[in-house]
């Protein structure tokens, strides 16, 4: 049935779904979340939302937006996506300062530990970098445009982190590979040195995050398509342990649900000592809770959070200062789907917690009337009060996301008739312009 309706998306050439996203300030300030062409931001030290302010003219983006994140101080956050258009916000104002145009459509973006730089990359793998910092000026271009520092070889990047140092970038993609590349003092001169491959996934990776064990040392923590979390020695590019979700969501699942195309990974969150990692699979309705032992090296099966069964979340953020698990579910690009329809949901779970590795107690997901600011963020963040209760919408959304990731991460197998009408198809669309 997947794969049929998978088929029927690619004859009639409808968009690509894009799921919801959240981002949480690293100190708790705000929480954004992103769904379709809406950034929707709420501030959680002042208690209401924030009116962004764009200095194009604009409010956000015109298409589906891919990728947000905030900067490791807080003091910036970058927004991505279809439009081909890079975002960055001073977060004191919501305030857009800089909007970078890409060639292509962007897949991810990062901001360097320093504020001094945003890196993006597009959908043929190419990491592009721009000078946002004024003590970067003399490193800049005459026109400022984005350079390319780094590519993955026509792969889609699907996730990229600066590591907590701001030494290495790493960025993973479709083709089951993480590379790891040292970050100098001066980007924009010189080759980008290799630090490493972690190679393992035997399917796509679809997300990394790094965690802390001291101020010297840090390890890379991994998601994919083989329903897999890996924890990595990423200096080295060593594998040191890998947790298979299949057995431990398995039992929880319809039986057409447990498949490895069902169970990949859609999104991974640390707690800030790196002792838990919440993990969010595509067709489970929850998150899966694992033991981080950086001393042992180990990652553990801990518990799971089951939530509604309309409910599977597609985003998972935390922030430095609270022990709250934000999650988010939401799609858009969906047939007969109006942008005033852009409907996420969100659910919030107190788990990034020490305690809970030494309690058997589940944490309890707090009720709407609990949760920060309560109605107001809500609706702030959801569009409605009452998306709980719209079971069509959330099951629609639901099917779109299965086809989304097959879409666009798993590669697709053309034959040669097919090559051949999709390169004449190309040569035509060159000789147009």
């Amino acid at each position: 049935m997947e794969d049929t309706a998978v088929e029927e998306a690619e004859v009639s050439g409808a968009a690509e779904f894009a799921p919801a996203l959240v981002a949480v300030h690293p100190h708790g300030n705000s929480v954004a979340v992103a769904i379709g062409p809406e950034l929707r931001v709420f501030d959680l030290k002042a208690g209401c939302p924030v009116s962004l302010s764009d200095h194009c003219g604009g409010r956000s983006h015109s298409d589906a937006i891919r990728a947000i994140c905030f900067s490791a101080s807080g003091a910036l956050f970058a927004s991505t996506g279809d439009d081909k258009l890079v975002k960055v916000w001073k977060t004191d104002s919501w305030r857009c300062i800089r909007t970078i145009t890409s060639e292509k459509r962007v897949s991810a973006v990062a901001i360097s530990n320093d504020d001094l730089y945003v890196t993006f990359a597009d959908k043929f793998g190419v990491v592009w970098l721009v000078t946002l910092g004024e003590d970067g000026k003399e490193q800049v271009s005459v026109d400022n445009k984005p350079v390319s520092i780094l590519g993955h070889y026509c792969s889609i990047i699907t996730s990229m982190k600066f590591s907590p140092d701001g030494r290495f970038i790493a960025t993973a993609d479709r083709d089951f590979k993480i590379r790891v590349t040292l970050f100098p003092k001066n980007p924009l001169k010189g080759a980008h040195e290799i630090q490493s491959f972690c190679l393992g996934h035997t399917d796509f990776v679809s997300c990394i995050a790094f965690t802390n064990m001291s101020e010297n040392q840090s390890f890379l923590i991994s998601g994919g398509g083989d329903s897999t979390v890996r924890l990595w020695d990423y200096i080295n590019g060593c594998l040191l342990d890998t947790c298979q979700v299949r057995d431990k969501v398995g039992e929880l699942l319809e039986p057409n649900e447990t498949d490895d195309s069902s169970l990949a990974i859609a999104d991974i969150c640390p707690s800030n000592d790196g002792s838990l990692v919440a993990v969010a699979i595509q067709s489970f309705n929850g998150v899966m809770l694992l033991a981080c032992d950086l001393v042992g090296k180990k990652l553990s099966f801990l518990k799971v959070i089951t939530m509604e069964k309309s409910y599977i979340p597609t985003s998972l953020a935390s922030s430095f200062s609270s022990e709250l698990l934000w999650t988010v579910m939401g799609a858009s690009n969906m047939p007969n789907q109006a942008s005033s329809q852009l409907l996420t949901r969100l659910r919030i779970v107190p788990c990034l917690q020490k305690d809970i590795l030494s309690s058997d107690n589940s944490p309890v997901i707090l009720e709407d009337s609990e949760v920060p600011h309560g109605e107001k963020l809500l609706l702030a963040l959801q569009g409605s009060l009452d998306i709980s209760k719209q079971e069509e919408v959330l099951a629609s959304v639901l099917a779109a996301l299965k086809v989304s990731m097959h879409k666009m991460l798993v590669k697709k197998h053309y034959s040669e008739e097919r090559r051949e009408q999709r390169k004449r198809g190309r040569n035509d669309k060159k000789i147009k312009s």
